[in-house]
């Protein structure tokens, strides 16, 4: 996996609504070479495709079950059923993108259904898309008797994803959790994440190897530190920075591929996640990097 990837972050979601199926099939026809899939789990412990842990950002919740919000204003996943989140809308969360409301009709996907349509597409099409699942918040399932780690390596290990060269990347911001993996014997490649708060020097990086294949940093980290990606291959640690969003281009950059160019080129990154993978895709297929 030392080529150059593409990651379709939460699917093709600069084009459709965030971890829908229809994102996801986008996101594989457009070039992805990775689909990533974030996950919580349901109140009856299904693994579902959501970026929160909360619903409101992206589903009808509030309308649909006024009576599940907790005191904090929230609607939380692990307290409504299978069943009753099959039964929302799922809708686009940034307002210049998918348009709400309408005719189409989005649903909240589980992984398991998630994984069954890539595999799927590569059978028809006959390319090797992989995964990228990002384990959220595990403490805080934990914290509600909804661990996370034994299931997630049950159902991956029932798809196929096993050993160090599967196509497949798990991710996360905590530590712990791919330490647990590790000691539950998962051998498959895994991805620290880590936000524009965090120290990421060299001692850090050495601290991240006993437990990681790598690193997904906020881009902040390599403009801040561009030798970031050198210090990291130097430990056989892969760069995946995030997010690259060709419709807000931070300041500095006139086109998307100048942003693209600054960090395959200049920082040496090893794939980006974006929203956008169509262009990224082209870029590289260009070799412009």
């Amino acid at each position: 996996m030392n080529e150059r990837i593409v990651i379709a972050h939460r699917g093709a979601s600069g084009y459709l609504p965030e971890h829908t199926l229809a994102a996801y099939a986008m996101a594989h026809a457009l070039g992805a070479d990775f689909i990533e899939p974030d996950l919580v789990r349901t109140r009856d412990g299904v693994f579902i495709c959501l970026h929160d842990i909360y619903l409101e950002t992206t589903t009808d919740v509030e309308d649909a079950f006024p009576e599940a919000k907790r005191e904090d204003g929230r609607w939380y996943a692990a307290d409504l059923t299978l069943e009753e989140i099959r039964s929302l809308r799922a809708h686009e969360r940034l307002e210049q993108r998918f348009p709400r409301g309408g005719a189409p009709r989005f649903a909240v996907p589980t992984f398991e259904e998630m994984i069954e349509l890539v595999q799927g597409l590569n059978r028809t099409t006959g390319r090797n898309v992989g995964i990228y699942p990002e384990l959220k918040a595990p403490a805080w399932h934990r914290r509600h008797d909804l661990a996370m780690e034994a299931a997630f390596l049950e159902i991956v290990r029932c798809y196929g994803y096993e050993g160090e060269d599967a196509s497949i990347f798990v991710q996360c911001f905590e530590s712990e959790p791919l330490k647990t993996l590790r000691h539950l014997g998962s051998r498959l490649p895994q991805i620290f994440l880590v936000d524009g708060s965090e120290d990421i020097g060299e001692a850090r990086l050495d601290e991240i190897t006993v437990f990681a294949n790598g690193i997904g940093p906020a881009k902040s980290h390599l403009a801040a530190n561009p030798q970031l990606a050198e210090w990291a291959h130097g430990r056989g640690l892969a760069v995946h920075p995030y997010t690259f969003r060709a419709d807000d281009l931070p300041e500095g950059f006139a086109i998307f591929e100048d942003e693209l160019s600054l960090f395959f080129g200049a920082y040496g990154v090893d794939g980006v996640f974006t929203d956008f993978p169509d262009r990224v895709r082209s870029y590289l297929d260009r070799g412009r990097s």
